[in-house]
């Protein structure tokens, strides 16, 4: 009988334990999603990191370039123009300065977050009308949750790791 190869595992990390609000639930939901894709990049090697791997060509650390502007615009008011443009990383960036910019730009989402107390509200941020609240948790959580899936086979694919 042939032997499996073994293949780099990530320690998995369950679901969040969250209050029973359902702001800590859709916070710490997010935050379970934005700590995994984060981890899929860090470490990640170059150039592979940036080649793309599929006929669209997504990319891992194009991924989490683009949930960076994600997370500004929703959250921080950010204007974004061309969306396909975001999910490619600078030539100059490297792994470590784009999970450092994400984590920032999430830390600074999360200060705005932490002042907001209704859900129905809409998003507190320059600029004109934003999202409720509620919805903008949700489509993070979406978004982030759905390329997290992307961010997975991406990293299978460029050094066998697995897992969350």
């Amino acid at each position: 009988m042939p032997t499996a190869t073994r293949r780099p595992r990530r320690r998995d990390t369950p679901p969040p334990r969250t209050g029973s609000s359902e702001t800590e639930v859709l916070r710490g939901f997010l935050d379970y999603l934005r700590a995994s894709i984060a981890a899929k990049v860090d470490g990640a090697p170059e150039p592979q990191v940036r080649t793309a791997a599929v006929p669209s060509g997504t990319n891992l650390l194009g991924l989490l370039t683009h949930l960076t502007f994600v997370e500004r615009a929703i959250f921080l008011g950010d204007k974004v123009t061309d969306w396909q443009t975001t999910f490619q990383a600078a030539p100059a960036d490297s792994v470590a300065n784009v999970v450092a910019r994400y984590r920032q730009t999430v830390e600074r989402a999360n200060e705005v977050l932490d002042g907001c107390t209704d859900l129905g509200a809409p998003v507190p941020r320059p600029g004109g009308s934003a999202p409720s609240l509620r919805w903008a948790l949700t489509h993070l959580i979406e978004e982030t949750g759905r390329h997290a899936g992307h961010a997975d086979i991406l990293r299978e694919l460029i050094d066998g790791a697995t897992g969350r």
